[in-house]
């Protein structure tokens, strides 16, 4: 193997992904031992995805990030694009699941364009702040109030066309992605003071009315009466009906009754777990591996955060482009495990975000296996620049 060729084999960050993959296969596979999934075959499907996302990922590494960043824009604009046409087509295309139009919907085939937007609003917001930040490279007020509308302005336009699905759980997570590269983005924290506060400040007002008047709420913020439900739930699941606190006694079920080493593969014993295969997937982990387990996966979700994490610092002064994606890319994955952990153990609300990297489903294996392409990208032109660096 030349030289050339082995700046592409990242070992790090290719033993990391082949053991999510391991961990979303078993986990999967125990899952769908569960009556209500008799006769699916996901484990098979996941296979299909994963080995889609592979040679997307390995396409990804035929683009130099400098390709990457003036394309930026229209990657960008095409994801919108897709969000306004996913609102206006039919439903014999686009059907309302659950009360939200949020799925094109093929025979055999199923897909979230908000899903990939995350990933074209990240390398969009990259793109943005790294041209900012080589324009004004003495910051000032101005110039950080100026960066900071920016970055509001890439993200509230898709967030936008999601709410209007409705989509709340997902339009959180890019106002998190926001939130997190606002911190990191240099910003006087004069500025990020003041909107904390501010976001603080909303965000205890909108909570306290939903607390106190549920039905006012649906009419001044516009939530649903099931979101509504789960918020009550989370703050005190004594004061709710069994129907609003089943999934979440089920899911404390699973994961309390895997004790230290769980029951093993095809032990399961709580049934009807919903969405066992995709947003209750870290319950399954729960009880089929216990809490040797479940701490493992989640240490395994540290060390995937702690390298992109360093990555994205070492790959800053070879490119600042770069260095936001992959800290656009943490953040992603932060907010997705949180939320999804979270809710399983009852310290977050319920809500359909999956467990990126384990969790079933083609949308969200695509698009995230896009984001660690752009990511694994990074790593190789990082590595190459060092090389030349130090010859």
């Amino acid at each position: 193997m030349s030289k050339k060729q082995s700046y592409f084999f990242q070992n790090d960050l290719i033993i990391l992904l082949i053991l999510f993959i391991c961990v979303s296969l078993l986990a999967i596979y125990n899952a769908e031992q569960m009556p209500q999934n008799a006769g699916e075959n996901y484990v098979f499907k996941q296979i299909i995805w994963f080995s889609v996302g592979i040679c997307i990922l390995a396409t990804i590494q035929y683009f130099e990030l400098d390709q990457l960043y003036k394309a930026s824009i229209f990657i960008y604009s095409i994801g919108v694009l897709v969000l306004i046409v996913l609102l206006i087509s039919p439903e014999s295309i686009a059907a309302e699941v659950r009360g939200t139009k949020s799925w094109f919907t093929f025979p055999g085939l199923s897909l979230q364009p908000a899903e990939f937007t995350k990933i074209t609003t990240i390398l969009f917001l990259a793109a943005a702040i790294s041209q900012h930040k080589s324009k004004y490279e003495m910051a000032t007020i101005k110039s950080d109030i100026l960066l900071l509308i920016k970055i509001g302005l890439i993200t509230v336009i898709p967030v936008f066309f999601i709410l209007l699905q409705p989509d709340f759980g997902t339009s959180m997570v890019y106002v998190f992605i926001a939130g997190m590269l606002v911190l990191l983005s240099g910003i006087d924290w004069k500025i990020i003071a003041s909107l904390i506060a501010i976001v603080t400040a909303v965000a205890a007002s909108a909570l306290a009315l939903i607390l106190r008047f549920p039905e006012l709420s649906q009419d001044l913020i516009g939530i649903e009466p099931y979101q509504i439900n789960r918020i009550l739930t989370w703050f005190d699941s004594t004061q709710q009906s069994t129907n609003d606190t089943w999934q979440f006694d089920l899911s404390m079920l699973a994961i309390g009754s895997g004790q230290l080493f769980g029951k093993g593969m095809n032990g399961l014993q709580v049934v009807n777990l919903p969405d066992a295969h995709t947003d209750f997937i870290f319950s399954i982990i729960g009880e089929s591996f216990g809490f040797i387990g479940s701490a493992s996966v989640i240490l395994l979700y540290f060390l995937m955060l702690y390298r992109l994490v360093t990555l994205g610092l070492n790959s800053y002064k070879n490119s600042s482009f770069g260095s936001y994606i992959c800290f656009g890319f943490m953040s992603l994955l932060l907010i997705h495990a949180f939320q999804n952990i979270g809710m399983t153990i009852g310290i977050m609300p319920i809500t359909g975000i999956p467990l990126l990297l384990i969790s079933y489903g083609g949308s969200s294996v695509l698009s995230t296996m896009i984001g660690f392409g752009l990511v694994y990208r990074v790593a190789v032109e990082n590595t190459i620049k060092n090389d030349y660096l130090f010859k």
